[in-house]
């Protein structure tokens, strides 16, 4: 099993990745959500020139808010300063667009640009569509230097739905899904992913990664889930899956999509969002303040030891790594964790103890 690390992505912060560097984690991915947090890009330039093994790259790029050329250009950029060790993390862009009101890119879109990603990084030309004209466009200089294209750059697909994991299967060199170190799931998701490979023509191995996105709470002996400690390491990773959660079941109204873990306190934040401050057209704003960053002080009483059970890795050491034990028999191969800003490097060192044991 691989480890990493999602970082709120502060320009000014990137030692983190030095950091995780130091402590053994073998990748750093970097969000891209404009609304949030410094640009991912320049964060990652920083990164790469700070550090020597780690793996860097987005987590994940956005297509809704760069054309598709720029996403090509801009991770082969930093392919230039880490050769070897870059990778696209890349998904519809659930946040990114949401905190501006607007839906994720719809999947048909969204193939297409992977397409023309894939392709050019590829070195190669590719028809390429923008504002109705259709050309036929190819990267210039690739001798130059100015980008790197020679060394690879695995596109990992972040999806949970069926449709996307499909299409990560026909487009991606690996998949993100969030919360999928449950071994059902990870069955569950490589099963819609070999579907799409299939449909595409295309014949998965061993080299297709599989990645969790999710938090990890090491507990001290005798802690409870209701501690403080506790609840201030994972807060801001519960509250913003009940986030993703509200804005799907507004769009969906299907009661079913809504965890377990959640229904104890489903109604009440309901209740919460209908009358905060914000007007219904602004409140969009409101309900991802915080998003996996820190966790607002209004919504700590939604964070309850079932959610907590439910959106994350939780136990002493010994007991989550049993858990990826399980993860990984099933397929899994790398679990990145995105603890809260303000105990993000107490949490990666707390982590190291659930490593020793794997």
């Amino acid at each position: 099993m691989q480890f990493s690390v999602t970082v709120p992505t502060k320009i000014d912060d990137w030692t983190l990745a030095q950091t995780a560097e130091e402590l053994g984690y073998d990748a750093v991915w970097v969000p891209d959500s404009q609304m949030i947090w410094s640009d991912c890009y320049a964060t990652m330039a920083l990164m790469a020139q700070g550090t020597s093994r780690i793996k860097i790259g987005t987590g994940v790029a956005i297509p809704g808010t760069r054309i598709a050329p720029v996403t090509a250009h801009s991770i082969a950029s930093i392919n230039r300063l880490a050769p070897g060790r870059t990778f696209l993390g890349i998904g519809t862009g659930h946040t990114a667009m949401r905190v501006m009101g607007m839906n994720p890119m719809p999947l048909k879109e969204f193939g297409e640009y992977l397409n023309v990603v894939r392709t050019l990084l590829a070195g190669e030309e590719v028809d390429y569509t923008f504002r109705g004209v259709t050309k036929s466009i190819q990267f210039l200089h690739q001798d130059m230097g100015f980008r790197n294209t020679d060394d690879f750059i695995p596109i990992i697909v972040a999806a949970n739905g069926p449709k996307a994991l499909q299409l990560a299967g026909r487009y991606g060199d690996g998949l993100i899904s969030a919360g999928a170190e449950n071994p059902d799931l990870v069955t569950y998701n490589m099963g819609m992913v070999k579907q799409g490979a299939e449909a595409a023509g295309r014949t998965l191995d061993d080299s297709y990664h599989t990645a969790s996105l999710s938090n990890a709470v090491v507990l001290r002996p005798g802690e409870k889930l209701t501690d403080d400690r506790v609840i201030d390491a994972c807060g801001s990773f519960a509250v913003a899956l009940i986030h993703f959660v509200y804005e799907i079941y507004e769009y969906t109204h299907n009661e079913e999509m809504i965890p377990e873990a959640m229904h104890g306190i489903w109604e009440e934040y309901r209740d919460y969002v209908d009358k905060m401050e914000m007007p219904k057209e602004k409140r969009f704003r409101q309900i991802h303040d915080g998003h996996c960053t820190y966790h607002p002080p209004a919504e700590r009483r939604f964070i309850t030891p079932e959610l907590i059970e439910g959106s994350q890795l939780v136990g002493e050491p010994a007991e989550i790594a049993e858990k990826v034990r399980k993860a990984e028999a099933t397929g899994l191969r790398e679990i990145s964790l995105m603890p809260p800003m303000n105990v993000f490097r107490e949490s990666m060192r707390d982590f190291t103890e659930v490593m020793k044991l794997l």
